[in-house]
């Protein structure tokens, strides 16, 4: 029994050798035979691919070759066109001379500020000019800012090649010399009123507290007469302002004033002069070169191309136009610092002004420094508690917080009023007190209202003023609350300081929407759908119009809409009031973007449908395959479409013959008007 079980055994297992075998071999000759389809067919795909690629690079050969043909005419095309351009530079050309012509006609007293002897003499009267009443103070001001926005609006609005550097230089010069005086005349004005401070005595406290205000300045003045510890904190309802003083300073001489300035003549030129960019119209023979150029273009210069999209030349005109800014002077935004200043010294300041490269000209220096493998921006900021200007704007004005010393103070006598003349004029009280510079010092506590005019989407950053630095710092700021509803803001300072609230310049950007559409001959909507607000502005001829802002369903700033005025104002007004819509030179650092265009025939918006994307690398325009909804982005081309020059000859392939017409007949003022508002907001990047 024992040997045939071991016999039947044996047998089997030489059974499962042999079958394992045999099924090991089907395995083999299985794989072999799967791995010579999977190459035949990778060699099949391969082929295939292969011939796609040769088809689509031969396709390609042709469409740019035959893009190459066209080059030449499709940019003298260009270049009739852009005779409308020249047709409103002539008309605002001959408008601003017929302006000048009208003021010298009118000799209503107003000095010409773009001539220099005339402004000299203004501000050397007004200077001279002993009369200190706040009022006259505030009504010349308004003449004097009068005087700064013309020359500001002349900075921005004439073309390049029609104001010298010289004037240029003289422009900015004028600019921060009125600056300069205007911010002097409230500092007197505030000695004047503090002399009489008994005049403006509060019956509750005993102390001085008054209000003036007009549509430019609030002054808000305290003056501690009693020196009562109880009495060391005030809110001036008027103006909603207030301050929690320390008891050093609540039993001392002292005043507090809070100088609200609607404007902002503290922050550096360039910021307050930021421009757009401008059309370079080319002639004849340059257009013909330019043509050639692109025709001959070196496989280099492609190259380069493509590792280095062309971007819109903003930061080059403003690099132009700011390569003679001079940067803002130390403005004495301490009291302490009119004492120190005689008008020979701010004559000299003028004539031998600092322009360090990163503020006179920000795009200059970073290039710079790329270029000796060094970030400019991050050079030049690196330290936290500066606040980047290309990122954070001023909005709301600028707050000058002084704490002062109490001048002596006017008594009657019968019926005379005899007061103690002091030379050194309005002074700085020291706080914290240099000897205590190493011992912690009480902080001031703040509280300002926010005007109603300006939109804050966010909380806002609180910063001060450094004039050694000339520039927005952080530190020395703290315990920062923002009441929305109440719309004030609180926080506590080290010492007394310039304050701004800044808010982030990008905050509305990307924009969700925009449309263009037309309304009439000549006249057109363009709506531009932010993250916090949608912005309607009507065109018509030679000016624009503010139609609406609307936040949370909501109008608002209605202050500023309904007003016909030229693109430059109307974005001046948007930036004043908060609500920022142009994007800077930096501002692709911040956003992330993309592009879309449709056709607009009517008044009625267009269906999601016809919307298309296109491409524009500076070099070349195409249509693409993808649309808005697309899961990735691609650069396939759509289907029987070609490349083109520019754009504006690739959307004239699906353009209707009666767009065209409506193009080509429009007005050239109304065309210059619509050019600025999409230079100016830049949507076809920032969408």
């Amino acid at each position: 029994m024992g040997p045939k079980k071991k016999k039947k055994s044996g047998g089997k297992s030489k059974v499962s050798k042999a079958e394992q075998l045999r099924l090991q071999k089907e395995e083999e000759e299985r794989r072999l035979k799967e791995e010579e389809e999977a190459q035949i067919q990778a060699q099949q795909e391969e082929a295939a691919r292969l011939e796609k690629e040769r088809i689509e690079q031969e396709l390609m050969k042709k469409l740019e070759a035959k893009d190459q043909e066209r080059r030449e005419s499709e940019l003298a095309e260009l270049h009739s066109l852009e005779q409308k351009f020249l047709s409103a530079q002539q008309w605002k050309r001959d408008y601003r001379a017929y302006a000048k012509w009208e003021h010298y006609l009118s000799c209503d007293g107003n000095p010409d500020p773009t001539v220099l002897q005339e402004i000299n003499t203004f501000m050397s009267l007004w200077r001279d000019d002993q009369n200190e009443d706040i009022q006259l103070v505030m009504k010349k001001g308004e003449q004097v800012l009068n005087l700064i926005e013309k020359l500001q609006f002349l900075l921005l609005d004439t073309p390049l090649n029609e104001i010298t550097e010289k004037e240029t230089v003289q422009y900015q010069e004028s600019i921060l010399e009125l600056q300069n005086l205007l911010h002097q005349k409230y500092n007197g004005a505030t000695d004047h009123l503090l002399k009489s401070g008994n005049m403006h005595e509060d019956a509750d406290s005993g102390n001085m507290q008054a209000v003036i205000k007009d549509k430019n300045v609030t002054l808000c003045i305290w003056a501690n007469l009693k020196k009562k510890v109880r009495f060391k904190n005030h809110v001036f309802y008027d103006a909603k302002h207030g301050f929690d003083l320390s008891k050093s300073l609540a039993v001392n001489s002292v005043a507090v004033r809070i100088l609200h300035t609607h404007y902002d003549h503290v922050s550096p030129l360039w910021l307050q002069c930021q421009s757009v960019p401008k059309l370079e119209v080319l002639d004849s023979q340059e257009l013909t070169q330019h043509s050639k150029n692109n025709v001959e273009e070196p496989e280099e210069e492609k190259k380069k191309a493509k590792e280095q999209p062309n971007m819109p030349a903003e930061g080059e005109t403003c690099s132009d136009r700011r390569k003679s800014a001079i940067s803002f002077k130390e403005n004495s935004d301490s009291p302490a610092g009119i004492n120190e200043t005689t008008e020979e010294e701010i004559r000299r300041k003028s004539e031998t002004l600092d322009i360090p490269s990163q503020v006179q000209d920000p795009l200059l220096w970073e290039e710079t420094n790329e270029k000796e493998g060094t970030n400019g921006k991050e050079e030049t900021i690196t330290d936290e508690n500066i606040v980047d200007l290309q990122q954070f704007v001023p909005v709301g004005g600028v707050y000058h917080i002084d704490v002062l010393r109490l001048p002596p103070q006017v008594k009657q006598i019968n019926d005379w009023s005899m007061v103690e003349l002091l030379d050194v004029g309005l002074e700085a009280y020291p706080y914290p007190p240099e000897e205590a510079e190493d011992a912690a010092q009480p902080l001031i506590k703040i509280t300002l209202g926010l005007s109603d005019s300006v939109m804050y989407f966010e909380d806002p950053v609180i910063a001060r003023w450094d004039p050694a630095g000339q520039q927005w710092r952080t530190d020395g700021i703290s315990n920062i609350t923002h009441e929305t509803q109440e719309r004030t803001v609180t926080f506590a300072m080290s010492a007394f300081y310039t304050v701004a609230l800044l808010q982030d310049a990008h905050l509305n950007m990307p924009y969700q929407a925009w449309e263009l559409r037309p309304t009439g001959v000549d006249e057109a909507i363009l709506v531009v759908a932010a993250v916090f607000a949608t912005i309607r502005i009507h065109i018509k001829g030679n000016q624009c119009m503010l139609s609406s802002v609307v936040v949370e369903k909501k109008n608002v700033l209605s202050h500023i809409t309904g007003k016909w005025i030229s693109p430059v104002d109307l974005r001046a007004l948007l930036k004043k009031a908060g609500v920022n819509i142009f994007p800077g030179e930096y501002s692709h650092k911040y956003v992330s973007v993309s592009q879309k265009v449709s056709e607009h025939l009517k008044a009625d918006s267009v269906s999601d449908n016809d919307w298309s994307l296109y491409l524009f690398n500076g070099q070349k325009a195409q249509k693409l395959k993808i649309t808005e909804t697309s899961e990735a982005f691609s650069e396939e081309l759509e289907e029987d479409s070609e490349f083109h020059s520019t754009l504006l000859h690739m959307l004239k392939d699906f353009a209707s013959q009666e767009a065209i017409d409506k193009v080509e007949t429009a007005n050239f003022l109304f065309i210059d008007v619509v050019y600025q508002l999409l230079l100016a907001t830049r949507v076809l990047t920032y969408s």
